[in-house]
């Protein structure tokens, strides 16, 4: 299903219930391993960011108290720019020097392998969205979730921002978006966002129709400034420091 949020400002703008940032600037350490990913910090950082933002998965006695209540229910759109290309760079240089190339590389390299173990682990069988945008990627996943809330039958809406830092290539991609008027600056070091939204009013911070411009302390974030700032100023109120 390809979405195309268009005059979405009119639609009722959804609630923050949980949010989470990885932050790879301060983050000390690895990030915890996903078993059957490798070589890419891409997967080990959308998951970690998923984890903080709703908890530990749970189990079939004790349930995740967010999202074991609406299994069928909970959609998921994640947004990005660059993909993980650290994978899929990695797979192309062993292709084009003739080396003997891994079939995970192949398989981690399409977006949706992470989500999908995501909601195995969290036994989500709502629909996934992976939104590849060269503008306002931010902005584009929040009117996707936007939408699929008018659906009766999506209770919430998991958004994941993800951009890795950028590496030669992918530097000069976000060069020639900025070079086209997009907001193409990539952000500093690897950077993860998770919000979890249901409709408003819910007594939560609520997300701003309009997007605005990032703030210099938050230039940082590049193509995820504005989910950056909602999760930054929603964490607080919610207490979802984890």
């Amino acid at each position: 299903m390809t979405l195309t949020p268009t005059g979405t400002t009119s639609l009722r703008q959804p609630d923050v219930v949980a949010a989470a940032v990885v932050d790879t600037t301060t983050e000390r350490g690895e990030l915890p391993v996903v078993p059957g990913f490798v070589v890419s910090a891409f997967n080990p950082l959308v998951r970690e960011t998923v984890r903080r933002c709703l908890g530990d998965p749970g189990t079939p006695d004790v349930p995740n108290p967010l999202t074991g209540p609406f299994p069928d229910s909970t959609a998921i759109v994640l947004a990005t720019v660059a993909a993980d290309a650290t994978t899929s760079d990695t797979a192309s240089q062993k292709l084009v020097s003739g080396r003997v190339h891994n079939p995970l590389l192949f398989f981690q390299s399409v977006t949706t392998s992470i989500v999908g173990h995501l909601a195995i682990e969290y036994g989500l069988t709502g629909p996934i969205h992976c939104i590849a945008a060269d503008h306002q990627a931010d902005t584009t996943a929040l009117d996707a979730a936007a939408l699929l809330l008018l659906d009766d039958t999506i209770d919430q809406v998991l958004v994941i921002g993800v951009e890795l830092a950028a590496n030669p290539r992918t530097a000069a991609a976000f060069a020639r978006l900025a070079a086209l008027g997009h907001d193409g600056r990539p952000p500093a070091a690897d950077l993860a966002v998770a919000l979890l939204l249901r409709p408003g009013p819910a007594g939560h911070a609520g997300v701003p129709a309009e997007p605005q411009d990032p703030a210099p302390d938050d230039a940082a974030a590049g193509p995820l400034h504005r989910l950056a700032a909602l999760a930054e100023s929603a964490r607080r109120p919610l207490g979802e420091e984890r």
